[in-house]
């Protein structure tokens, strides 16, 4: 899936992702390929992805996150 991480001042992340786990409102949860729809606030953690069997975090204060057709944005503050 294409994951897009992105600040006020620039692109943080775009790329391919295996998986992305995401500091919700109502607790941390996993976007794996072919999830379901969905938008969400993000609360202050980090945002964990897999690229290339790496993990990678991104410490973000807060934000929401839109997932649909196998995209990730997530536009953070």
């Amino acid at each position: 899936m294409i994951l897009k991480i992105i600040s006020a001042e620039k692109v943080l992340f775009e790329g391919e992702a295996s998986s992305v786990t995401l500091p919700g409102e109502m607790g941390q949860f996993t976007v794996l390929p072919h999830h379901a729809a969905l938008m969400s606030t993000l609360t202050k953690c980090n945002i964990k992805y897999v690229e290339n069997n790496e993990v990678h975090e991104v410490m973000v204060e807060g934000g929401i996150v839109d997932v649909n057709n196998d995209v990730v944005s997530v536009c953070i503050y």
